[in-house]
């Protein structure tokens, strides 16, 4: 029996960016609580992104956002991971050198951005429904979560990223615009696991749904992993099942049959 579902959102509930939830995923978010099933929303989105987006079903869901650096429920945090200050800045320093990168920082309220890229915040604030400030010097911000890399094609882009940051930090791309960094052993895998702790859920009844990198280590926390069918090829050979795309409702076509 399925106690737990957890699910992605860019590229797997909705497209990239958007900001519109499918009437059809938000009643079943309501039959699913009704039937004593927990939904959590597993998202690189900031937690205010999240509550924007789910707001019908807002005190029915757990928030796993910035890649599970934030875990909380209605907004209120229940977990937060922080960066290592030092690796932080130097990371923020070395995106920066980068003139095909933008940096952009969130801490537990909030995404900043140094650079008055108008398209880029817009579409945080229109498209992902969320919070971001303008400053002017990211090293400044304190109490750090996650730290993004933007590119218009961001694949290929910041390999020099990875390789430089892979042993201190979790870096994964999450789609095609974004490298996302967190802190070491901070997935949206683990934060599903203290979910799954905190309510005595096996992998056996966790069932969850995504379609990038960042999503693997989710997919590894559950025996029910579907890859949508849009799915980054690591995602799809990661996960133990498939599922429509996003674009054909596939996550919702699964859930139909819990209901």
């Amino acid at each position: 029996m399925i106690k737990l579902i957890a699910s992605d959102v860019d590229g797997t509930l909705v497209g990239d960016g958007e900001g519109k939830l499918d009437k059809r995923v938000v009643e079943a978010i309501k039959a699913l609580h009704d039937k004593g099933i927990h939904f959590a929303v597993a998202s690189g989105r900031q937690w205010v992104s999240i509550e924007n987006v789910f707001e019908e079903v807002k005190n029915k869901i757990f928030y796993i956002s910035d890649n599970g650096a934030y875990i909380g429920i209605n907004g209120r945090s229940l977990f937060i991971n922080k960066m290592d200050e030092i690796t932080a800045k130097d990371l923020i320093l070395d995106i920066r050198k980068d003139s095909e990168l933008i940096a952009m920082v969130a801490d537990e309220n909030s995404y900043y951005i140094e650079e008055n890229n108008e398209f880029l915040i817009d579409w945080i604030r229109g498209g992902y429904r969320g919070r971001i400030e303008l400053v002017e010097d990211l090293t400044k911000i304190k109490n750090i979560i996650k730290i993004s890399a933007y590119s218009e094609s961001v694949y290929g882009k910041a390999d020099h990223i990875i390789a430089k940051y892979c042993d201190k930090l979790l870096v994964n791309y999450a789609g095609k615009m974004w490298l996302d960094c967190t802190a070491k052993g901070v997935s949206k895998g683990n934060a599903l696991r203290k979910l799954q702790e905190a309510f005595d859920i096996s992998e056996n009844e966790t069932m969850v749904f995504g379609d990038q990198d960042n999503d693997v280590e989710m997919f590894k926390a559950a025996y029910y992993s579907f890859a949508v069918g849009n799915a980054a090829p690591i995602a799809k050979e990661a996960a133990r099942f498939m599922a429509d795309s996003n674009e054909n409702a596939g996550v919702l076509k699964i859930l139909n049959y819990l209901l």
